[in-house]
């Protein structure tokens, strides 16, 4: 593993909320607020039709963590195969102040509806959508031990700031909110998508996106079962003509503010962070990045 990097990452003002609105269980708990594990076992049960889970079954949905790899295959936009990009093991970096994940604070990670493509809106007894221009994320996620293959049944989880530069569930404004994050498991290709909004710039910090890569869905109940933690960096080209858009206008002053060269998670180097970026301000972007595991 690339050694973790000093510094917070994050410098923003951390205005947290010891106890976020939602974050605890009524006592008669409803449907959404069972936690992740009973979401994968309500889900697996669907897919196995109406008959019901064994015992054996549950167990080894939420103890199974097994990553099964997927060979690259030839380039073919047909079949939707994904090639090409780096095969090195990811940087480690922080993940700030505000993971969400149980490591200081919120713990998102456990709550029933986390595990989601579209990352936008609140979920579970939450309710609220980020605004902003549309970003669909892919990371694609490779076992650098195992030829470069693509990692299939792998999860990230991704979280990243509006476009006023706040964190759900810390921000002042944004405490009751946990839009912005989601789970999602990579496909047969090693991919794992998100629907999402174009970050916003605040001060101190390049725009970026946080992650972490769990062994599969099933593990990424717990933070301590991460194999990776690391950000990915946006182009400054992209990022001012998104910040030109109304909503983003301080999101334009602080990047003025701020270079990769100066930016203290980024300032080493964007070589294997940096994502491609396709796209406009009308039809919303994508951002691709590979992400190498050891």
């Amino acid at each position: 593993m690339v050694p973790l990097r000093a510094g917070w990452g994050d410098q923003q003002e951390d205005e947290m909320s010891t106890s976020p609105d939602g974050t605890h269980p009524p006592d008669v708990p409803e449907e959404h607020d069972h936690g992740l594990i009973h979401d994968l076992a309500v889900l697996e049960q669907r897919r196995a039709g109406p008959a019901a889970l064994s015992r054996r079954r549950m167990l080894g949905l939420v103890g199974g963590g097994a990553l099964a790899a997927v060979a690259l295959a030839a380039c073919d936009p047909a079949t939707g195969t994904v090639t090409g990009g780096g095969c090195s093991v990811v940087p480690n970096e922080t993940a700030g102040p505000y993971p969400g994940d149980g490591s200081n604070g919120p713990n998102a990670l456990n709550a029933s509806g986390v595990v989601r493509s579209d990352i936008r809106s609140s979920f579970g007894s939450m309710s609220g959508t980020a605004p902003g221009i549309s970003l669909t994320l892919r990371f694609i996620v490779r076992d650098v031990s195992g030829s470069c293959s693509n990692l299939a049944g792998a999860a990230v989880y991704a979280w990243h700031c509006t476009r006023d530069g706040g964190y759900s569930l810390y921000s002042s404004g944004h405490t009751n909110q946990n839009y912005l994050r989601g789970v999602q498991a990579t496909d047969a290709n090693g991919v794992a998508r998100f629907t999402t909004i174009f970050p916003g710039c605040y001060s101190g910090r390049w725009p970026h996106v946080h992650f972490e890569v769990f062994p599969s869905l099933a593990s990424a109940t717990s933070v301590s079962n991460k194999v990776a933690t690391s950000q990915l960096a946006l182009p400054e080209s992209v990022c001012r003509t998104v910040y030109a858009t109304s909503g983003y206008a301080s999101s334009l002053s602080n990047l003025d503010g701020i270079t990769l060269a100066s930016d203290n998670v980024f300032r080493d180097g964007t070589t294997h962070q940096m994502a491609t970026v396709t796209g406009n301000t009308t039809d919303g972007y994508t951002a691709t990045l590979a992400i190498g595991i050891p």
